[in-house]
């Protein structure tokens, strides 16, 4: 699972998602451990890192008379709107302070466009517009995909089916995750992961790899 051909991906696990973050994800640092142990298995590691202008579309405070977790429609479909957080260089879009990035030989910032949000390290909201993770993977010949970080429900999910859905082999590790869980999205992010063929597993999973 961890040879040359694998890839850790470890998503979002910022400032904001973890306690005292303006989008705290509960126990999002919790992740912190499992994810630099997780590291030193991989030939590969990436990170990815939420990274919004001050005026993105997500943020209810951009929408009057909207409330942070009410959803709206956008061009590209329903959007749920957040409170104001990852904004580009503030503390808040920071790594955990914990978190080992010096093993990571990529970083894919995310929902840089002002006018979409992107959930997923691979497809933006509109799902046709890429990021470029896909083919910075195959270019390494990376084919195989571990996925821990925040959160569960939302960027690890999307990041995962999408994954799957452009030819990878991916599996989450769900001790290494976290979820916001709103009105049961915890329960359907795993059962559609696992119905789009997603393993889902826990760090044991890698102990004899």
């Amino acid at each position: 699972m961890a040879g040359s051909g694998s890839a850790l991906i470890v998503v979002d696990v910022q400032n904001d998602f973890c306690p005292g973050g303006a989008l705290a994800v509960p126990g999002g640092d919790e992740v912190v451990p499992i994810a630099n142990r997780l590291m030193a298995k991989f030939d590969h590691v990436i990170l990815t890192q939420d990274w919004h202008p001050g005026d993105h579309a997500s943020f209810a405070a951009n929408n009057p008379g909207m409330e942070p977790f009410s959803m709206t429609e956008m061009p590209y479909g329903p959007q749920i709107l957040w409170p104001v957080h990852c904004v580009q260089g503030t503390p808040g879009a920071a790594f955990h302070a914990d978190l080992v990035t010096d093993r990571a030989s990529l970083i894919v910032r995310k929902g840089f466009h002002s006018h979409i949000d992107s959930y997923s390290a691979f497809l933006e909201n509109d799902r046709k517009t890429p990021t470029g993770l896909a083919g910075a993977l195959r270019d390494r010949g990376i084919n195989d995909l571990v996925l821990v970080g925040l959160a569960t429900d939302f960027c690890v999910h999307y990041s995962a089916t999408d994954a799957v859905m452009l030819g990878f082999g991916v599996t989450v590790l769900e001790d290494g995750c976290r979820a916001i869980d709103l009105d049961g999205s915890l329960a359907a992010a795993r059962a559609e992961m696992a119905a789009r063929g997603v393993t889902l597993a826990t760090s044991d999973h890698l102990k004899a790899a």
